[in-house]
């Protein structure tokens, strides 16, 4: 099979020219996932409208970056581990955490560690979370609403994680030093 295309403003489809214009202005650049998924413009508006909720919720920035890249070692998704592990890093998140999470375990921080293992076990049980899955989430602070909250969070990675292993994007320079294989 040929290799999916890594689209410009220029090339992506009409319908697609939008998202990719927004997430140009949001990251300064367009990543090579989005311009591989700019080939559907169905897709790539999907991720752009859950992206601007996602990023607009109720969650800081920080404990984003623990649920994206949680769900991206997850899915075992090569590009996504390096770029949200340089977005981890960029967010002020420790490196002894970022390297724990792509390594499979949990941050330092009790409220980021729950969060991280929420992320993981929805992943994993595709969201048939047990009653100790939630509670534990509750318990670090947080409410019924943050638990909903993360579903979305999680469906943007997915979106993500899904479409790199099928399209297989290069991966930029800035985010080489971040490369990742399952270990």
């Amino acid at each position: 099979m040929k290799p999916f295309p890594v689209h410009t403003i220029e090339s992506a489809p009409e319908k697609s020219r939008a998202s990719l214009e927004a997430l140009q202005s949001a990251f300064g650049m367009i990543p090579n996932i989005a311009a591989a998924m700019a080939t559907s413009p169905v897709l790539i508006d999907s991720l752009v409208g859950l992206f601007g909720k996602v990023h607009g919720g109720s969650f800081p920035e920080d404990q984003i970056q623990i649920v994206l890249l949680t769900d991206a070692v997850a899915n075992s998704s090569r590009w996504a581990v390096a770029f949200h592990s340089a977005l981890a890093l960029q967010q002020g998140i420790d490196v002894a955490d970022v390297d724990a999470i792509r390594a499979g375990h949990l941050p330092a921080d009790p409220k980021r560690a729950a969060l991280s293992a929420l992320a993981r076990a929805m992943i994993e049980k595709r969201g048939h979370l047990t009653q100790q899955d939630m509670d534990q989430f509750l318990d670090a602070g947080f409410d019924k609403a943050h638990l909903l909250e993360v579903i979305a969070i999680v469906a943007a990675s997915t979106i993500t994680n899904y479409t790199a292993t099928i399209t297989n994007p290069p991966l930029e320079e800035a985010f080489k030093q971040h490369t990742w294989a399952r270990g």
